[in-house]
């Protein structure tokens, strides 16, 4: 199955992609970068490799894989996993679905990227989820 055609047909669009700069990995983001309960994933060569989701604006989340701290072990993985990609010369892409409403039930707010994360992680099994493999 296309995964990233489903992704799409969620609603998931192309908002960035990652770059090396000097010797690390820099997210250049497009759009959504204030965007918050979002949910995102990254694109290898067109394969969906990881899915995550944030309450913080995206491009505070993609900086914490930019320079991730010595203790953030999803933030590190993923750091190294990005790095090595880029430095073979292949394409990492950052999709991201953004809420175009707010979801409620009986008065309590509903984040739609919590919601779907975890199943779209079961299904995908995307490699770079610690979960997916």
């Amino acid at each position: 199955m296309n995964w990233l055609l489903r992704l799409l047909e969620a609603g998931f669009r192309p908002v960035g992609q990652w770059r090396m700069v000097e010797g690390g990995p820099v997210c250049q983001l497009v759009s959504h970068g204030s965007s918050s309960d979002v949910l995102y994933a990254f694109v290898l060569d067109g394969d969906v490799m990881y899915v995550g989701k944030t309450a913080m604006p995206l491009s505070r989340r993609m900086y914490g894989y930019q320079k991730p701290g010595p203790t953030q072990r999803t933030n590190l993985a993923n750091n190294r996993l990005i790095s090595k990609a880029l430095t073979a010369g292949r394409c990492v892409d950052v999709y991201a679905l953004v809420a175009d409403r707010e979801l409620m039930h009986h008065g309590f707010r509903i984040s739609l990227a919590a919601g779907l994360e975890d199943d779209l992680v079961r299904q995908l099994k995307p490699p770079w989820n610690k979960s997916g493999s």
